[in-house]
C-alpha cells in the first residue's frame, strides 16, 4: 500500500508542477522523453515505463503535436514509425516548469536525505526487476 500511496503523491506533485505550464503529467513525461533525441512512440512507451500502452502514448503525442509542443519527423530507420520531437515552444514550456520541479525535488531531498533517497531508488529498481522476472516466468 505505501507504494500505491507514493505513486499517488508523486502524480499529484507532478500535476501541481506541470499544470501551470499548461501540461498534464503524462504530456510532461512524453515530451520529456524526447528532449535529448527524437523517438518513435513505441520507444517512448518503453522508456516512460509506467505501464502505459503504446496507444495511450500515441494519443498523448498527438495532443502534444496539436498543441504545437511537439512535431512528427521522418524516421530514417522506419518508414511508417515517425519520430516525435519537441518544438521550440515545447522546449520553452518544459523549461518553465524546471524551477518548480527543482524546488520540489530539493525540498523532498532535504527532508528525506540524499543517502536514503538513493537507497530507496535502488530498492525500488530491485523490486521492479523481481516483479518483471516473476511475471515473465509465471
Amino acid at each position: 500500500m505505501p507504494v500505491f500511496e507514493a505513486n499517488g503523491e508523486f502524480l499529484a506533485a507532478a500535476k501541481e508542477i506541470a499544470e501551470p505550464a499548461g501540461l498534464t503529467p503524462a504530456q510532461w513525461q512524453v515530451l520529456g522523453a524526447t528532449l535529448d533525441t527524437a523517438l518513435p512512440v513505441a520507444e517512448i512507451a518503453r522508456r516512460v515505463g509506467l505501464g502505459l500502452a503504446r496507444q495511450s502514448v500515441q494519443r498523448t503525442a498527438d495532443i502534444l503535436v496539436e498543441a504545437g509542443w511537439a512535431e512528427y519527423v521522418p524516421n530514417p530507420s522506419h518508414r511508417r514509425a515517425k519520430l516525435l520531437q519537441p518544438t521550440e515552444q515545447g522546449r520553452a514550456t518544459v523549461a518553465k516548469l524546471r524551477d518548480r520541479q527543482h524546488a520540489w525535488a530539493n525540498a523532498v531531498g532535504k527532508a528525506v536525505g540524499v543517502e536514503d533517497l538513493s537507497r530507496a531508488v535502488e530498492l525500488l529498481k530491485a523490486a521492479v526487476a523481481a516483479s518483471r522476472e516473476y511475471r515473465q516466468n509465471a
